[in-house]
């Protein structure tokens, strides 16, 4: 029974083979492609009718079939060009990454120190006369608010003086007068004549110094109406003196401005209410914390820059006006693909990369660039993240990409085996 068992077994294998065979016979068949010729696909110029070894790289022939472009026979995008790794290594090519990134950028820019217009004081007699004592008499000089300026003489001052002493005695004589208003007409006169004290300027205690003494006072003293340092000073002994005349511009330099210039591509960068840091190019690394309070709304036509004023406090008066600073602004962005910059080639009409497809071949891919965020550039389009790029080398490897496009439209795509092909050895 085991002999007829294996005998079984034998012929049931023998016809199914032989039924492969058969069905293999019957089935349609595809039919073989024919090699038109060999192609180097470093430089697609160069053909042979027979495959090898290109001559000039070293790079392996490739088949183009018959009915295929010479693009599709390479798979790659026009101007992918292969290289090999000694050649590779021999013009210096390294590689970066397309990389999703995220942080700040990062504005630096030159500013200059100036004084906070909004913390300026203008000294001025509101009447005519003569400057008698100067108690603040150099430039520089640090005054205190309600300190006394100078001493001045004018006749108008002292003639509203006495008339209001004569406005109060008239008071006092028509308070028990039975003339019907007198004595609210002579109240009207005392209060009209303490106004006009009022607008020339002199204070409460000077005109209840005044009432009190009953005696008008030659000299009337002008006080700082602010603290600050004396930046100006046009005040004399007996200098003659007009409304118009400005005795002393004070400055309290305690808080300045930071006049900072940034290119207008950085514009987007920078808005108001950001925070900034201030710092001396000089002076072991000082900082100090300002914010943006107000941006030039117009472009210098000359230096295509915008000016952007900081606010900040100047504790220790560190900072003094038209000094040189460095100014930082961080602008926190979203996340994005970005590169680094040595990857674009630039040609102003369209802006390239080399992507590396593996094994020596690399294409080139038209993108469309963002920002630049330090060493890298956004990349808006044309390329995924995680790519590898050429980095270095890539302005020969574009020569390289040029020749092999200029090669392959003189070719014209062609199918069919160039004239006079000769065989590679």
């Amino acid at each position: 029974m085991k002999v007829v068992r294996s005998v079984l077994i034998v012929v049931a294998v023998a016809a199914a083979f032989f039924a492969g065979r058969w069905y293999a016979a019957r089935a349609p068949r595809a039919p073989e492609r024919k090699v038109l010729y060999w192609v180097d696909p470093m430089h697609p110029a160069y053909k042979s009718n027979k495959p090898g070894i290109a001559p000039d790289c070293g790079m392996k022939l490739v088949p183009v079939y018959e009915g295929e472009t010479l693009a599709t026979a390479l798979r790659t995008a026009p101007g992918t060009v292969a290289i090999s790794a000694e050649k590779q290594q021999l013009i210096g090519v390294r590689y970066g990454t397309a990389e999703m990134t995220s942080g700040a950028d990062m504005v630096r820019a030159t500013g200059k120190v100036t004084i906070d217009e909004t913390r300026v004081s203008h000294v001025h007699s509101r009447t005519e006369g003569w400057v008698d004592k100067v108690y603040a008499d150099f430039t520089g000089d640090v005054v205190h608010k309600g300190q006394a300026l100078l001493t001045l003489y004018s006749p108008e001052l002292l003639s509203s003086q006495q008339e209001y002493l004569l406005a109060i005695k008239a008071r006092e004589a028509m308070r028990e007068s039975s003339i019907p208003g007198a004595a609210t007409d002579a109240a009207s006169l005392v209060e009209a004549s303490r106004h006009r004290l009022q607008l020339w300027d002199l204070s409460e205690g000077q005109i209840e110094e005044l009432e009190r003494t009953e005696k008008p006072v030659k000299n009337t003293t002008l006080y700082a109406p602010a603290s600050g340092y004396v930046m100006a000073r046009n005040a004399f002994p007996n200098q003659k003196i007009m409304p118009d005349t400005e005795l002393y511009t004070v400055v309290e330099l305690g808080h300045v401005w930071v006049v900072a210039s940034i290119f207008e591509y950085q514009a987007p960068l920078v808005h108001v209410g950001q925070a900034a840091v201030v710092s001396l190019p000089y002076g072991g690394g000082a900082r100090w914390n300002a914010r943006v309070s107000f941006i030039q709304p117009q472009v210098d036509a000359q230096t295509r820059t915008i000016q952007v004023r900081l606010e900040m406090p100047n504790p220790g008066l560190a900072l003094k006006p038209e000094m040189f600073v460095n100014v930082e602004l961080r602008s926190p962005q979203p996340t994005r693909l970005t590169v680094p910059v040595e990857a674009v080639l630039d040609t102003g009409l369209k802006k390239t990369v080399f992507v590396d497809l593996g094994n020596g071949h690399f294409e080139p891919r038209e993108v469309e660039t963002g920002e630049r965020i330090g060493d890298r550039v956004a990349v808006l389009k044309g390329l995924a993240a995680g790519e590898r790029l050429v980095i270095s080398g890539n302005f020969l490897i574009n020569s390289e990409s040029q020749l092999k496009a200029a090669a392959a439209g003189m070719a014209g795509e062609s199918t069919a085996p160039p004239a006079g092909a000769h065989p590679h050895d």
